[in-house]
């Protein structure tokens, strides 16, 4: 029978604790500038509504620019500066340093007046004016398109329609196929009455989102994740990256009403998308004409969007010149674990650099 060691997990809890009481220290003196994200500088070039349209200032002369310039859309669920989280992990800078001109959509925090925007809007108005404007400010028929997780499903919506103004389709962690039983959220939103949901609420509101994501992986979100902060808060660095995490995770806007009964009713319940059945604009949607080269980026241990249902993009449109990549990381990990912006965002990069 083993014996429990009871001096060894008294030594732990003394070490534990003043850990602890280090890192309370800490987050007493922690300072706001010491937690900003988005430190790279942005201007804003485009507003429709609530959304705005920001490119990078580049970080290499403006003759050393790649040829074909790049539209990022994020998702509405959170926030977009995800991907310039952190100074030494920072996606958006990695790209910049390739001599990639960057381009992001912020979608902004939606109002009660915007709860009857549609998925036509974002795709046929809000997404199709972005492209619009790159292309006429760059001189270029066609851009990169980088879509992450909803903004991955908008874009491939968006290049089925306009595969004429895409050069280049970059999925990262995108859900494509719903009909999956890997993830919770697909089992779930099945079940979900969103149109009563939509219906009380307008908008649904960010906290309802949040609470959902966060009964995906109650032990590990819930208990798992601060007791972990409580070991790791003796480390100045540890704390700041943390709670600049945690400041990006509950800073969520409210989801549109209306977009998101579509989004679920059509993709996650009837999978239309991968079905070919989705009808944008009075426009079929067919993943079948996508041409154009395509780099499909996935998290192994991704709990949103598991690999299953991102994979099937490869098969379902018509290009020839397709890659796949698949990291070991979760969903947020893509974006700011350690290898985030020395391994992930170089072979992204790299790809976009040579079909530029």
């Amino acid at each position: 029978m083993q014996m429990f060691d009871y001096q060894g997990s008294a030594e732990y809890a003394v070490k534990y604790m003043n850990g602890v009481v280090k890192g309370i220290e800490n987050l007493i003196n922690v300072r706001a500038d010491q937690i900003k994200s988005g430190e790279l500088e942005k201007t804003p070039v485009l507003t429709i509504g609530k959304m705005t349209l920001y490119r990078y200032t580049p970080l290499v002369e403006e003759s050393a620019l790649q040829e074909t310039p790049m539209l990022i859309t994020y998702a509405m669920v959170n926030k977009q500066y995800m991907m310039d989280l952190q100074p030494d992990r920072s996606v958006i800078k990695a790209f910049l340093e390739k001599g990639i001109d960057t381009y992001i959509i912020d979608w902004g925090y939606p109002a009660k007046e915007d709860m009857y925007i549609t998925l036509e809007d974002v795709i046929e108005w809000y997404m199709d004016d972005c492209v619009e404007y790159i292309r006429k400010a760059s001189g270029k028929e066609q851009i990169t398109l980088l879509g992450v997780c909803q903004g991955g499903t908008f874009s491939a919506i968006y290049t089925a329609i306009h595969q004429d103004k895409i050069k280049n389709f970059v999925s990262m962690v995108t859900p494509i196929d719903f009909s999956i039983e890997d993830g919770l959220l697909f089992k779930w939103s099945r079940y979900y009455s969103i149109d009563k949901m939509v219906d009380a609420y307008g908008n649904v509101p960010a906290d309802l989102m949040n609470t959902t994501f966060v009964l995906l992986k109650p032990f590990e979100l819930l208990i798992d994740k601060y007791v972990g902060f409580g070991a790791g808060m003796s480390d100045p660095e540890y704390l700041q990256n943390f709670l600049r995490t945690e400041n990006w995770i509950f800073d969520s806007p409210d989801q549109t009403g209306e977009l998101l009964r579509e989004f679920v009713n059509d993709l996650y319940v009837d999978n239309k998308l991968m079905k070919g059945e989705l009808v944008i604009g009075g426009k079929e949607v067919k993943l079948e004409n996508i041409t154009c080269p395509l780099l499909v980026i996935c998290a192994k241990y991704d709990h949103l969007v598991p690999p299953s249902s991102t994979k099937p993009l490869l098969e379902a449109v018509s290009s020839t010149d397709k890659d796949f990549h698949m990291f070991d990381v979760g969903h947020v990990g893509i974006y700011i674990s350690p290898n985030s912006k020395n391994e992930i965002a170089p072979i992204i990069g790299d790809w976009i650099v040579e079909r530029s």
